[in-house]
């Protein structure tokens, strides 16, 4: 049964921003698109890059390693459905960011 896990305070992720967190064990990038955070796997699938390294150009993070690109929101690479990455419900829970894991 998916699960709230407190990660953050809002005002650590500045807008335009991604940040690496550990959430229950699993590597979670959060990231602040115009004011509303998205959560998303850390690892990019080609050869395990911190994507919350990455530059974030509105909701598209792009991987610092190899440049691809993915959509935070989604998970996936533009026009690519099928490359995706897993995505969290966010929850602001005061001035607290949860993560459902």
């Amino acid at each position: 049964m998916p699960q709230r896990h407190p990660v953050a305070p809002v005002g650590s992720i500045p807008v335009g921003a991604g940040r690496s967190f550990t959430v229950a064990g699993q590597p979670i990038a959060l990231f602040n698109v115009a004011g509303r955070i998205h959560a998303m796997d850390n690892t990019c699938p080609h050869a395990g890059a911190p994507l919350a390294d990455g530059r974030l150009a509105g909701c598209v993070v792009t991987c610092p390693w190899h440049a691809i690109d993915f959509d935070v929101t989604t998970g996936c690479v533009p026009g690519q459905a099928e490359r995706a990455l897993a995505t969290y419900p966010v929850f602001v829970n005061g001035d607290q960011i949860e993560v459902e894991l």
